[in-house]
């Protein structure tokens, strides 16, 4: 039976990544969080920058490993955690982090339903932590995320860039590099947020980091 069975709403195409993805991390998550910690830049600036409210939700679409929701929890304890992720490998390594401070479902990204997934609507802050970068339908993930922020409430993306400022051997190196793990920078980040913003009223900032290495953006939602 395949993973997808009996989940509403998944595609084949959903399926197929979820498979694609289950095989990429089948080992690899036993030494991602070690490995990745080297060239994942800016993760803990998003963190760092989330500032939620109170008893805030917070949700990382593509949780993957819980590297992040682990962070977020000691830095904001007050806050309710919840996860998801297309590969059920990843979720394993993320419930064994996170135990009962996060709730975690399999979903996909693109198509996901919170409130049946968590009986949670909308959230206060949403993360997509170098994850738009490993999924086919990008905008489509952005735009999911978006539509599930309560009023107020911000969607924080870190990814990698189009290395502008830095060399062109660097940039071949690393292409070729992520390409191995069917990873796509999308230098395309800055639009699709701006587009994705107006689509839910909201606004959007983006800029580049470590030369280009890595881009940060965030999308606002205005409070009522």
């Amino acid at each position: 039976m395949s993973i997808a069975d009996g989940v509403d709403g998944m595609s084949d195409r959903a399926d197929a990544h979820a498979d694609l993805m289950d095989a990429n991390y089948r080992y690899q998550r036993l030494i991602y969080d070690v490995t990745r910690r080297y060239y994942l830049l800016g993760r803990d600036h998003l963190i760092a920058d989330l500032a939620p409210p109170g008893d805030a939700r917070v949700l990382e679409v593509a949780c993957g490993t819980g590297r992040n929701l682990a962070q977020v929890a000691r830095r904001y304890p007050q806050c309710r955690l919840y996860g998801l992720d297309i590969s059920s490998e990843m979720l394993q390594s993320a419930r064994a982090k996170m135990g009962r401070r996060a709730i975690l479902a399999w979903a996909d990204a693109c198509t996901f339903d919170a409130k049946q997934l968590f009986g949670v609507a909308a959230f206060d802050r949403i993360i997509l932590s170098y994850s738009l970068s490993m999924i086919p339908d990008w905008t489509a993930a952005l735009e999911t995320a978006a539509r599930h922020l309560a009023p107020g409430g911000q969607l924080h993306v870190v990814d990698f860039g189009n290395q502008s400022g830095l060399p062109d051997w660097f940039r071949t190196a690393l292409h070729g590099w992520l390409a191995k793990f069917h990873v796509t920078p999308r230098t395309g980040l800055d639009d699709a947020l701006a587009v994705t913003a107006a689509k839910v009223g909201g606004t959007s900032v983006c800029a580049a980091r470590a030369r280009g290495y890595a881009q940060y953006g965030v999308l606002y939602i205005p409070a009522r």
